[in-house]
């Protein structure tokens, strides 16, 4: 699981979400973001998944998944900062390429402050298909260890949850300058455009530059993952209450 956090910011930042072919061959790249894009998630950034990462592990058959979660968290308010337990946070995995999703694995979270601890269901298939009335799978293999510090096995799953600096680049001023639906409903970036249109500049201005994120880390043989085969894996995450 080291590696999320031993790669570099360019490294770290080069997908949402990844397509992997048996983590050995090509990968195709879909890049996007979302950082607060609703006034729910803006007041209530627990809920706010700014990106979901899919690369392979640190040993060959290894893939690890991060998702990360409340954007703009300051240095201040990192150590204290943790997970919602009203919230179930899923990865989801196609692994036969029809779009729906064979295996999930699913985090939550009990407690709060500093003993909060983290629970992980799964891989496995899934009980609910799609992303409405999900429950939590209590038959499914289940792992638990502490905030902040990385739990499981370096053979079998490990995992870590916590604190991490923001890898995604993005100007958000410029960004609601084109898109101005995305505009949060407070804030100084509320108001109406104050860039030359359509709103490009050159540099840009990297707003996340100094926050940081709550991310959930999950590494596991891709095995697990797979439809008995090396293959595609389609990847996304979800959250739910």
């Amino acid at each position: 699981m080291l590696p999320w956090r031993a790669r570099t910011r360019t490294q770290r930042a080069f997908a949402t979400l990844l397509v992997a072919g048996a983590l050995a061959g090509g990968a195709t790249v879909a890049v996007g973001s979302d950082h607060q894009d609703t006034p729910l998630v803006e007041f209530n950034p627990r809920m706010d998944m700014t990106d979901v990462y899919a690369f392979p592990g640190s040993a060959p058959g290894r893939i690890v998944l991060v998702m990360n979660t409340s954007g703009f968290l300051t240095p201040a308010e990192s150590p204290t900062a943790t997970f919602d337990p009203n919230i179930l946070y899923q990865f989801k995995v196609d692994n036969d390429g029809d779009a729906v999703e064979d295996r999930v694995i699913q985090v939550s979270f009990t407690g709060t402050g500093a003993n909060q601890q983290v629970v992980v269901h799964g891989p496995a298939a899934p009980v609910v298909v799609g992303p409405m009335m999900n429950v939590v799978d209590n038959d499914a293999p289940v792992l638990r260890g502490d905030l902040n510090t990385p739990f499981g096995s370096a053979s079998g799953i490990q995992a870590f949850a916590g604190p991490r600096d923001d890898p995604f680049f993005i100007d958000l001023e410029a960004a609601f300058c084109i898109l101005p639906d995305r505009r949060p409903a407070s804030g100084p970036l509320a108001g109406a455009c104050a860039l030359p249109q359509p709103g490009f500049r050159s540099p840009g201005v990297n707003y996340t530059a100094g926050y940081n994120v709550l991310s959930i880390v999950i590494e596991l043989p891709s095995a697990l993952l797979e439809n008995g085969a090396p293959g595609k894996l389609g990847i996304w995450g979800t959250l739910s209450r």
